[in-house]
C-alpha cells in the first residue's frame, strides 16, 4: 500500500514538474515571438504574458494570458489590437491551441483605414501539425453576436458566426464552410448599396462550402511572412437570401498570381432586376452594361419559364465577368493581403 502511495506521489510530483516546465517554455515562446516579429521591423506592444486564473490550468491544461496586444506590419499596413488574448492547451499536446479573445472591442487596421470589430465570446480552436511550422490541420471559430463598424456606426453585424477550415490530404488544400445567423448590412452599408427601404434587416440564410487550394499551406508563415493565396475555388455553395432577392452561386475558378479568376459560375437569382439596379447604383456596372444585360437576362429568364428567376452561367475570363459574349465589368481580384 505504502509502495503504491509512493509511486503515484512520485509520479504526481514528475506530473506538476512536467507542467512547470512546459508553462514556463509556453509563456517563454511567446513572448519570443513578439520580440522576433519586432526584430523583423514589426511594431509591437504587449503587456504582462502570465498564467491566467490561479494556477494557469493546472494540472490539465495550460492557459496563459496576454494582456494588451497590439501588432502592426509595415509591410502590408495591418494592425490589429485588443485588451487581452488567452491561448489555452491540453498539457499533454500543445498543438492544440484555442485562442479567447476578450469581449468588446478590437481594432483591425489596413493603412489609414481603422474597423472596429466588437464580439462576444469569439474563440478560435487551432489544430496545429507537429513541427516548426506549425501546418494549419484545423481551424475552427465561432462568436456570438459579432459586430463591424467604425467605433460610431456599424456596418455589419450577425447575431453569431461559425467558420471551418479543414486541411485536405494535399498541404495546400482546406475545405471551408461558414454561416451566419441573421446577417445584417448597416445603416451605411444599406446606402452604399441603394438597398431598398423595404428589404428587411437581416438575410434570412448566408451560407458558404468551398473547397479552396492555396499556392502554400497554411502555417506560422501566413502571420509572419505573407498570406497564402487561393489558385484554385471549388465553390460548392454560395446561397444568401435578402427579402425577395435570393442568390445562389456554385462552379469552380483558377487564379493566377495576379488574383485574376478564370473559370465559370452557375448562378441562381430570384428577383433579378433588383440585384442589376443595385450593382448599377454602386458602380459596380454602368448603365449601358445595365442595359445590355437586363435585355439579355430577360430573355434567358423568360425562356427558362419564369421572368423574374434568373437561371445562367457567369463566364470570367480576360479579366472580365461575362454573360455570354457581353461583358459585365471587371472581375475582381482575389489577393488576400
Amino acid at each position: 500500500m505504502k509502495r503504491g502511495l509512493k509511486i503515484l506521489l512520485g509520479l504526481c510530483v514528475i506530473w506538476a514538474l512536467y507542467w512547470a516546465v512546459a508553462a514556463w517554455g509556453l509563456r517563454q515562446s511567446v513572448a519570443g515571438w513578439f520580440q522576433t516579429q519586432a526584430t523583423r521591423g514589426w511594431q509591437v506592444e504587449v503587456g504582462e504574458i502570465a498564467p491566467a486564473g490561479t494556477l494557469g490550468g493546472f494540472p490539465w491544461r495550460h492557459v496563459t494570458r496576454i494582456d494588451l496586444p497590439a501588432l502592426a506590419d509595415p509591410g502590408t499596413g495591418a494592425a490589429w489590437r485588443a485588451d487581452w488574448l488567452e491561448l489555452q492547451s491540453p498539457a499533454i499536446w500543445p498543438g492544440h491551441q484555442s485562442l479567447r479573445f476578450a469581449d468588446g472591442d478590437q481594432r483591425l487596421s489596413y493603412y489609414d483605414q481603422t474597423a472596429v470589430i466588437s464580439t462576444e465570446g469569439l474563440q478560435a480552436d487551432l489544430f496545429l501539425a507537429p513541427g516548426l511550422a506549425l501546418e494549419l490541420e484545423e481551424l475552427g471559430l465561432t462568436s456570438g453576436a459579432w459586430r463591424i463598424g467604425d467605433g460610431q456606426r456599424d456596418m455589419l453585424s450577425a447575431d453569431d458566426l461559425d467558420l471551418r477550415m479543414v486541411q485536405g490530404e494535399a498541404a495546400e488544400f482546406y475545405r471551408i464552410h461558414a454561416a451566419a445567423q441573421a446577417f445584417r448590412p448597416g445603416a451605411g452599408l444599406r446606402r452604399l448599396l441603394r438597398a431598398a427601404p423595404e428589404l428587411p434587416q437581416t438575410f434570412e440564410t448566408l451560407t458558404l462550402q468551398a473547397d479552396v487550394t492555396f499556392d502554400r499551406p497554411w502555417d506560422r508563415s501566413a502571420l509572419e511572412e505573407r498570406r497564402p493565396q487561393p489558385r484554385r475555388i471549388d465553390l460548392a455553395l454560395l446561397d444568401a437570401r435578402w427579402g425577395e432577392m435570393r442568390l445562389k452561386v456554385a462552379g469552380t475558378l483558377d487564379v493566377d498570381a495576379a488574383g485574376i479568376p478564370t473559370g465559370e459560375l452557375a448562378l441562381q437569382v430570384e428577383a433579378w432586376a433588383a440585384f442589376l439596379d443595385m450593382a448599377q447604383d454602386t458602380g459596380l456596372i454602368s448603365a449601358t452594361a445595365r442595359d445590355q444585360a437586363s435585355r439579355v437576362v430577360t430573355l434567358l429568364a423568360r425562356a427558362s419559364g419564369n421572368p423574374e428567376d434568373l437561371d445562367i452561367t457567369l463566364g470570367f475570363r480576360g479579366g472580365y465577368i461575362t454573360i455570354g459574349p457581353i461583358p459585365l465589368g471587371p472581375a475582381p481580384r482575389l489577393i488576400l493581403r
